[in-house]
This record gives C-alpha cells, sequence and structure tokens, in this order.
C-alpha cells in the first residue's frame, strides 16, 4: 500500500512537470507575439523602491525622454520606481514603452505608462525577451534584480553566446564599488580578464548615455 502510494505520487509529479513545460512555453509564444514588432529597443533596470519625488526618478525619466527621442524603444520590468520612470519618459514624450512584468510577492503592481505589455512568472523567460529585443542596456542603481539583469547581458556578451552591445552603468557613486572588487578580486586572482571591464561603461551624465548608444546603435 506505501509502495502504490509512492507510485502514485511519483505520477502526479510527472504530470505536474509535463504542465510546467506547457506554461512555459505559452509564455515564450505569447512574448515572441507581443514583442515581435516593436522598434529598436534599449532596456533600462533600475530598483523598483525609488520615489517619484528622488533625483534618481527624474534623471531615469529624462534619460528615458532623450531615448525615445533619439529613435529608441524603452523597455523595462514594468513596475514601479524606475521602471516606471523608464515607461514614463518614453510614454509621455509619444515613443514606445514596454513593460515586462514579473508576478511577484512584493512590488508587483504595473505602472500605467506602458503602450506595450507582457506577463511572467519565469525570471528565466522574462531575462530571454530583454535580451533578445534590446540592443543597449542601462543599468541604474538598484537591488538583486538589477545585478541579475545584468550579469545576464555580461556573460552572454564574455561567453559570445550574442552579439556584443552597449552596456551602460549609470550612477558612478553606486557602482564604483562593485567595479573597485571586478578589479580588485576577479581580474587579480585571474577569475575574468581585464579586458573584461570593457564590456560596459560608466557615467552620471545622461548625454553621455543616449550618445554612446547612438554611437553603437544606428537606427
Amino acid at each position: 500500500m506505501i509502495q502504490r502510494s509512492k507510485q502514485y505520487l511519483i505520477d502526479d509529479l510527472s504530470i505536474q512537470e509535463s504542465w510546467r513545460l506547457f506554461k512555459i512555453m505559452s509564455e515564450i509564444v505569447d512574448g515572441f507575439e507581443n514583442l515581435s514588432d516593436i522598434g529598436p529597443a534599449v532596456s533600462v533596470f533600475g530598483s523598483a523602491r525609488v520615489k517619484p519625488e528622488d533625483k534618481l526618478y527624474q534623471q531615469t525619466e529624462e534619460l528615458s525622454k532623450k531615448l525615445s527621442e533619439a529613435g529608441y524603444s524603452v523597455i523595462t520590468g514594468g513596475g514601479p520606481g524606475l521602471m516606471e520612470a523608464g515607461n514614463k519618459g518614453a510614454f509621455e514624450n509619444g515613443g514606445e514603452s514596454i513593460g515586462l512584468h514579473i508576478h511577484l510577492p512584493m512590488e508587483q503592481h504595473n505602472n500605467p505608462y506602458m503602450n506595450v505589455k507582457s506577463e511572467f512568472r519565469y525570471f528565466f523567460i522574462r531575462k530571454l525577451m530583454f535580451i533578445k529585443y534590446a540592443m543597449a542596456y542601462v543599468a541604474l542603481p538598484g537591488g538583486y534584480g538589477t545585478l541579475d539583469e545584468l550579469s545576464e547581458a555580461l556573460v552572454l556578451i564574455q561567453t559570445h553566446r550574442i552579439k556584443p552591445f552597449p552596456i551602460v552603468l549609470f550612477g558612478v557613486d553606486f557602482w564604483s564599488g562593485l567595479i573597485d572588487w571586478f578589479k580588485n578580486q576577479m581580474v587579480t586572482n585571474g577569475f575574468c580578464n581585464e579586458e573584461d571591464l570593457d564590456l560596459f561603461m560608466v557615467t552620471d551624465d545622461i548625454d553621455v548615455v543616449v550618445n554612446h548608444i547612438k554611437k553603437h546603435v544606428i537606427i
């Protein structure tokens, strides 16, 4: 009896895994269909916890506006904080504003500044969409999610799994400690090459960001 119960449990788990596969496939197809017609895009990442009155929120809004004026669509995670600022700058400038929204137990509500939106439950599918449809990345100050997206792009470029594209870290004070750690730990110990640090640039200047992207992503 116990043996039969174990077998039923195994069979039930097997069925659940099979259905999960279909959910994953469905989410990928939906993402491709929703995003296939967008124009040349820049993915903008940053903290969901930054408030509209914060200087960084306003800088992100201005950055997104200028990217839109330069002809780029703007992709964010579709949530609050700097994601909202990124969408807002493009949306209110009449540009294409895309949100790739992930279902989370916190900070998961959509912002209202999107004209293209996709919903995701799986982080790895969402990251696939960011990579597939972006021609450049801008990483603003943020938490683990921001570092996750940044690391994904860096390792894919480093290992030649995707073609190189511009990666800009906005906020010198915020990113300098991490970059020092890259140099003092990873490069010094031989865990990555010094030229790997050339995969990104760091600045506090919005115009430098936009011009750097325009130089490498001609539309």
